[in-house]
């Protein structure tokens, strides 16, 4: 299973529109094939007068490789609003032509002429749907009238302005159902702008309360241990005793959690050396802690703006395989190009369904759901792809400049 949670960060409405858009030409271009599989048993299933059987099957074969090749176009890449111009201009052309080289058996294709509308109502744009409903009225009116001009025995039969006006009924509320949604839509987009500001402020809070914490634990309680510690060091010095030695113990050790509290807080190394340095130490110290055998692959990137959220998404990341995964290997990798920063982590352990991330966070288990918000939030990607007895891999892509300004070093 591969999940990639989308990532939407500070883009414009009009992109979020046009990925809306995409996904529309592309459920029409996959529903596209079979319509005209049905359009190719007009000629065997209904005996029609004027039926030019050749020109009908060129022009359906044109039709099916071209929808073919757009298939294979609008899977691989994003399309623009262009698309869906095209791709209408070219079924209203198609049934059109189609029509014209089927003779009497228009009646049949009515169908197809009703869809047109409705197949471009749900890419959000009123004004192109309007326009396509009309076209279609009156090309359907178009070919009935060359029907009379070429052949004097069809005739205009009266059903055919009957037609039409479903047409034109169609086209009137297929551009109110687009209207509609396009409405909504915007709602669901400023819903969404409001989330990620609310996400990002939160965010913000929380790393400025980090270091604070950090720093009145560095300068405070760390150095009154220190100090302590140093006193008592001098007291054995002139009495040895086992309550000492037991005091400096306990002084030395708690000096040490403080020490890896603040690290956990607010890494040092990241200042200090960069991202790259403190992913090898974070990298060591899992190894030994976990005595999972890990290996690292790490480019040097600097001081990159996202380094202190890479580095927490892989202190995460690696957490996480020390108390679920139990594998015996774990992979990290770091790359940096393109203006972006990749973090990669696999390990050969037992797997999970990725579904199960909605319920943990229901449960008060947000750890690794919150760092996908984080990595989204900064305009990156959050790809998991694990199942069960397979292993788990993780790629995060993240911008390297991502609006955050580098924090000052704790002394």
């Amino acid at each position: 299973m591969h999940n990639q949670p989308h990532s939407m960060h500070n883009q414009p409405h009009s992109l979020v529109v046009r990925r809306y858009t995409t996904e529309a030409v592309r459920v029409t271009a996959i529903l596209r094939l079979p319509l005209i599989g049905l359009m190719s048993l007009l000629g065997p299933v209904v005996r029609v007068p004027h039926w030019r059987p050749d020109v009908f099957a060129a022009l359906l074969t044109m039709y099916a490789a071209v929808a073919l090749g757009w298939i294979f176009l609008v899977l691989v890449r994003e399309v623009g609003p262009w698309a869906g111009w095209m791709s209408t201009a070219v079924d209203v052309l198609a049934v059109m032509s189609l029509s014209i080289a089927s003779g009497g058996a228009t009646s049949v294709l009515l169908p197809v002429f009703y869809l047109l509308p409705i197949s471009v109502a749900f890419q959000y744009r009123p004004r192109l749907t309007a326009i396509v409903g009309v076209c279609t009225a009156f090309g359907y009116q178009l070919a009935w009238i060359v029907y009379s001009k070429r052949d004097d025995t069809m005739g205009f039969p009266s059903e055919v302005y009957l037609y039409f006006g479903f047409l034109l009924w169609l086209a009137a509320a297929t551009t109110a159902l687009s209207y509609v949604l396009a409405r909504r839509s915007a709602t669901v987009i400023e819903l969404l702008d409001v989330r990620r500001q609310l996400i990002a402020e939160s965010m913000g809070a929380e790393e400025r309360e980090r270091r604070q914490l950090a720093e009145h634990l560095h300068d405070g309680p760390l150095q009154n241990v220190l100090a302590a510690r140093l006193d008592v060091e001098e007291a054995m010095e002139r009495h040895p005793d086992a309550m000492l030695d037991a005091a400096e113990s306990a002084l030395r050790e708690t000096a040490t959690q403080l020490r890896f509290t603040v690290t956990m807080l607010h890494p040092q190394v990241l200042a200090q050396l960069g991202l790259s340095s403190a992913l090898r130490e974070l990298a060591d110290a899992h190894a030994r802690r976990s005595e999972i055998e890990t290996s690292v692959e790490i480019d040097e990137v600097g001081r990159p703006d996202c380094q202190e959220l890479v580095y927490r998404v892989a202190r995460e990341l690696l957490a996480n395989v020390t108390r679920h995964s139990h594998a015996a290997k774990v992979t990290l990798r770091l790359t940096g190009s393109s203006g972006k920063i990749t973090l990669v982590i696999v390990d050969d352990g037992w797997g999970f369904d990725p579904a199960v991330v909605p319920k943990r966070v229901a449960q008060g288990h947000i750890g690794l759901a919150s760092h996908i918000e984080r990595v989204e939030n900064a305009g990156g990607t959050f790809d998991l792809d694990s199942s069960p007895g397979t292993g788990t891999r993780v790629v995060v892509t993240v911008p390297e400049s991502i609006g955050t300004k580098p924090h000052s070093s704790i002394d």
